[in-house]
Order: structure tokens, then sequence, then C-alpha cells
């Protein structure tokens, strides 16, 4: 499908900084976004709430409207942009739950990712938090940081990890449960 008169026109006054713009793409894609947070919870086994579904559209929200449009800017009208949006929205939502999810196992409060002073620290958190983990993981059982990588990081549900690894869907659990119990006594080293 070919970007539509309509949306083009709503980009560009967007991207402009046209008075209204940006509320009027918010009004027509708020639920796309819903509909792409939803899918994307369910698909994965994760339940939110109403106030998960807030954050994670807002999450996307922010993405957008990062470095002036730039993601915005990017689109060449090769398909519609409701198709280029739903892309951008489920990697966006799929990094932020894999974010979460990882951030409980360790036993983390859930920290919203927005930055809201615009000091930059989000990226530098992110890099930090990274490589602890990938420190935390090195000391893992092969198997046991497979599965905690893939389910925490890769978003994907037991039946998936179960299906890409060849173990048991019900050892999944027990699994990722001593993983964390591990990976908890270690953090306390660091």
């Amino acid at each position: 499908m070919a970007l539509t008169e309509i949306d083009r026109d709503l980009l560009k006054r967007c991207l402009a900084g046209d008075p209204g713009g940006w509320n009027d793409f918010v009004d027509r894609y708020l639920g796309l976004f819903i509909h792409v947070v939803q899918h994307s919870a369910y698909a994965r086994s994760v339940r939110l709430t109403s106030e998960d579904v807030d954050d994670l559209c807002a999450e996307v929200y922010v993405t957008l409207l990062e470095s002036d449009f730039a993601v915005l800017r990017q689109f060449r009208g090769d398909c519609s942009l409701a198709t280029y949006l739903t892309v951008i929205s489920r990697r966006v939502v799929v990094r932020e739950m894999a974010r979460r999810r990882m951030a409980e196992a360790l036993g983390h409060v859930h920290q919203p990712a927005v930055d809201m002073a615009g000091t930059g620290r989000r990226e530098v958190q992110r890099i930090d938090d990274r490589e602890e983990l990938q420190q935390m993981l090195a000391g893992l059982p092969d198997m046991e940081a497979k599965i905690v990588r893939q389910y925490h990081l890769e978003g994907l549900s037991y039946r998936e990890i179960s299906a890409g690894l060849g173990v048991p869907e019900n050892s999944i659990g027990p699994t990722l449960s001593r993983a964390r119990a591990r990976l908890r006594g270690r953090e306390v080293q660091f």
C-alpha cells in the first residue's frame, strides 16, 4: 500500500512544526500504537496494566520525537506510513519490554527509560547496564545464559525459547529462577 495523501500531508505538517500537526498525528496513530503494544505483549506472554500500555506508547512517542523527528524524517514513502510506524513501534516496544524483564529479574524497581531532563543519562546507563549484564551472564552455564538472553533481552516466550533451543518448555521457568538467583548473588559483588 502506498503513502496516502492524508498521511503525506500529516507527515509534512509534523516535520514543519505546524501548530496542531503533532496532535493530529497522535490522534490518528494512537490506536495503532496501542494495538502494537497489546499484540507484542500477548505474543510474549506479558501481562500489562493500563499504565504499562501508556508508558510503552509514551516510549514510542519519545522515539519519534527524538532528534527533531529523526525517525519520521527517515521515512522514504515506499510503503504506507502505518506500516512504517508499526515496524518502528514494535521495535521500541519489544526493546522496552526486554529491558523491563531484565530489570525485574535483577530485582530492580521499574524506572522509566525516559530522560525528561535531556541529560543523556539514559544512554550512559544503558551502556553501563549492558556491560554489567555481559559480565554477569558470562558466569552462568551456557544454556542458562542463552535462556536468560532470549527471555529477558530478546523478549521471547517460553514456547519460542523451547523451540529454538530444543529444551522442554516446562524447564524454562525453573532455569530462569536458578539463573536469577545466581545473578542476584553476583550483583552484590559488583
